[in-house]
């Protein structure tokens, strides 16, 4: 039976999803606001962006960016970052350590996260070393 209550469990949902042929693929997704107005975002963004650089070396960080307005008009602080953990509680170490949150500036929310779908193509140009994304 894969539905127990009202829904199915989440560990229900990937063992449905795994079943399917699905990729499957669990990560965590960290959505980050400002807790103060972006003073102090932009005071911490130098060390946040080195955090960022250093967990994606690491190959913790899947992707990062930030949200502007729902008009695509402004910047207001916020960013979602997907990271590759263990767990929910390697998760929230991870977002803890994030100059953004250790500061104050931001505060998270994290949610777990199945990569099931998708694309990803690569462009490589040999006579400049070129690449690009699509």
């Amino acid at each position: 039976k894969i539905m127990s209550g009202d829904g199915p469990t989440w560990d229900e949902m990937v063992g449905k999803c795994t079943e399917l042929g699905l990729l499957a693929k669990k990560l965590y997704v960290v959505f980050t606001s400002p807790t103060n107005g972006l003073g102090p975002v932009m005071e911490n963004l130098e060390e946040h962006l080195a955090y960022q650089n250093k967990i994606q070396n690491d190959g913790i960080m899947f992707g990062a960016g930030p949200f502007p307005d729902d008009e695509e008009k402004n910047w207001e602080g916020e960013g979602m970052v997907i990271i590759r953990a263990d767990s929910l509680a390697a998760a929230k170490e991870i977002a803890d350590n994030d100059p953004m949150h250790k500061s104050g500036a931001r505060s998270y929310r994290i949610r777990p996260w199945l990569l099931n779908e998708g694309k990803v193509t690569v462009e490589m140009t040999f006579s400049d070393k070129g690449m690009s994304l699509i």
